[in-house]
This record gives structure tokens, sequence and C-alpha cells, in this order.
């Protein structure tokens, strides 16, 4: 009992018949949140103009191009090929990379 404080028990209380009571016991260990999944990546050549709207930095306009480059041209065959579409530069472009894919 060295880890116990028995200042805390209650050592006059009588017990009931087949009562017990636990000193000492460590508190059950704190139990981690599960971590999120990661969402999916958005595959450029089978996303709809709703779905790249809602990537960060694309807006209807841009999700638009997406799909009419992907129209004129065929599927996509790498990420890096956004940065060819009008009104992707470099920012925008890092911000996307890791949201999209090519399957």
């Amino acid at each position: 009992m060295s880890e116990v404080d028995a200042l805390t028990l209650n050592m006059a209380r009588r017990l009931a018949d087949g009562e017990q009571i636990y000193v000492g016991i460590p508190p059950p260990p704190e139990v981690a949140p599960a971590p999120q999944p990661k969402p999916a990546k958005l595959d450029l050549n089978t996303a709809t103009t709703a779905q790249l709207d809602d990537l960060p930095g694309v807006g209807a306009v841009t999700a638009q191009r997406i799909l009419d480059w992907r129209t004129e041209r065929g599927p996509f065959t790498a990420v890096e090929q956004l940065r060819q579409i009008d009104g992707i530069g470099e920012s925008r472009y890092s911000k996307l990379k890791d949201l999209v894919t090519v399957r």
C-alpha cells in the first residue's frame, strides 16, 4: 500500500457482505483517440466539376479548365500536368499536388 493514500480511505466504514473495495489499483490508461484516416486523393481523370471545385484554391472556373484540358488532351498521365492549365501557377499547384492523383 505504499502508493495508496490511506487518508482518503474510510477505514471505519462497515462493509456489506460480498462488497469489495479495491485499494491501490491504478486508473485505467487513457486511450488516445484513433487517428483520422487521410481523405482519399481525388483522381484527376474521374473527378467531376463539383469535386474539383471543393479543392482549396480551385473555383468553378479552374475546375472547368481542368475538365476542358482532360477533354481536349485525353486523360492525365501525371499530376504535374496541372501546371499546363491556365490559372494554376506554382503556388496553387503546391496546394493541390498532395490532394490529387492520376490512375
